[in-house]
């Protein structure tokens, strides 16, 4: 099988994609619902004076607001009704991923199949909706606290600023869904992906003026160039390295035939965590930095402001935490979406064997003996990716956008999209196989 796959994906050609009418839908379909949502990003928030919120945006653009922006498309520095983007799903989502670990009626309904996926699903509509209106009413009270930013502070425009923007969140999500199922990709992968990508020319052309100006030399803006695309080229080759475990099934016996034991494998990917590590770790180490521009300077005691100073970018502090941070997000991330004892128990009851290992408790530790070492060489690449622009970026000023963060995530959304549009591909393909070996059937018959 595997080697029949191989020969059709190597047969594709540009005629198989122009008879593969269900992929061209597919792909309309999604082009069409992201140019919704870059447009939704450019409608501001009623009762705002966006110039007053641009001015006091560029303050606080490094902070936390900077990596948001960054993910909700520009919406944040413009305060637009997509502000708040798809992070409050996304975060919703991590939250009732941990919470199946720890309460049993959860990690009961997670090993229910299809029916109990809905209902947890559900749930993290519900913290959705809980998420995304807490953060609104939060971001009303602070613009109102702006000098100049809300033409009529009040109820009114607290309310309708939570409408607006838990109605942008909620409209996302229903658009992520719709991709995911109608479209081609990961619908809420490829909203913060088309996000991070709509800035990406702005990113570059600030720094090839820097170099126009000066403030960047040409040999430093070319190691750059040389940097994104080493980057890139190490995010490819890591994020489709897997460590693969060769599984044996015994003989069976089916009636009067008897069937000889057949092998697979298990696939453990090198990073099992994808990019929630670098995430939750840029944004708790940007949330002091952030609370402090909103607050008085000179009113904060001297140990606060030299904390503050100590998370900058660049910083040793800031570097060694963020390292650390991405390490063990990596670690807990992956005990939480992986469970060896699940997959040992399922490999039992299939009748399926690692060899050497008894099934059972031994496979089960041996699994996670093998996670565990992988999960390391994983943390290390994320360290690596998001570090090593974190400094260029604090040395030379370069642009935000090309942090590792953002290059991480450009790049994990484009093998998933492309691979899925190869499978549709292949599919087609087969189809195409079949129709004609049934032909030739009828014929042969007649």
């Amino acid at each position: 099988m595997a080697s029949a796959a191989e020969q059709l994906a190597s047969n594709l050609n540009f005629s198989t994609f122009a008879k593969a009418e269900d992929l061209k839908k597919r792909l309309w379909f999604t082009l069409g619902a992201l140019l919704v949502y870059r447009l939704g990003t450019y409608i501001p928030l009623p009762g705002l004076n966006p110039d007053a919120f641009a001015q006091a945006f560029q303050g606080q653009s490094g902070g936390i607001l900077g990596l948001f922006n960054m993910f909700s498309g520009g919406a944040v520095s413009r305060m637009a009704i997509f502000a708040l983007g798809i992070m409050p799903y996304i975060s919703a989502s991590i939250i009732v991923q941990l919470m199946t670990s720890v309460v049993p009626a959860l990690e009961q309904l997670k090993k229910e199949g299809e029916q109990g996926r809905k209902v947890i699903n559900q749930y993290t509509r519900y913290g959705t909706v809980l998420l995304g209106a807490l953060q609104a009413y939060g971001i009303s009270v602070g613009l109102e606290s702006g000098n100049g930013l809300v033409g009529d502070p009040g109820w009114f425009f607290r309310i309708s600023t939570v409408i607006s923007l838990l109605g942008g969140t909620m409209f996302l999500m229903w658009l992520g869904e719709q991709i995911t199922s109608r479209g081609i990709g990961n619908g809420i992968s490829l909203i913060i992906f088309a996000g991070i990508v709509a800035h990406l020319p702005t990113a570059l052309a600030g720094t090839l003026e820097l170099g126009r100006t000066g403030a960047l030399s040409t040999p430093l803006i070319l190691a750059i160039i040389v940097m994104v695309v080493g980057v890139i080229a190490l995010i490819v080759f890591v994020e489709r390295a897997q460590r693969r475990l060769l599984i044996q099934y015994p003989k069976r016996q089916v009636g009067n035939r008897m069937f000889q034991g057949d092998t697979s494998h298990l696939p453990l990917k090198l990073n099992t965590s994808g990019v929630i590590p670098a995430i939750f770790a840029s944004s708790l180490l940007l949330l002091p930095a952030t609370l402090a521009g909103f607050a008085n300077t000179s009113s904060l005691p001297s140990w606060a402001t030299t904390i503050v100073a100590a998370l900058g970018h660049g910083q040793p502090l800031y570097m060694a935490l963020y390292g650390g941070m991405i390490a063990f997000f990596a670690f807990f991330y992956t005990a939480i979406v992986f469970n060896p004892k699940d997959t040992a128990d399922n490999l039992k009851k299939h009748g399926g064997f690692i060899l050497g290992i008894r099934p059972g408790e031994r496979t089960a530790e041996y699994i996670d003996y093998v996670l565990t070492r992988i999960t390391v060489l994983g943390a290390l690449y994320l360290m690596f990716v998001c570090i090593l622009p974190e400094v260029m970026i604090a040395q030379t000023g370069v642009p935000f956008y090309l942090g590792g963060t953002s290059l991480l995530i450009v790049v994990s959304v484009t093998l998933d999209t492309v691979a899925q549009v190869q499978g549709h591909l292949i599919a087609q393909q087969y189809e195409g196989l079949i129709k004609k070996s049934k032909l030739r059937g009828g014929k042969r018959g007649r």
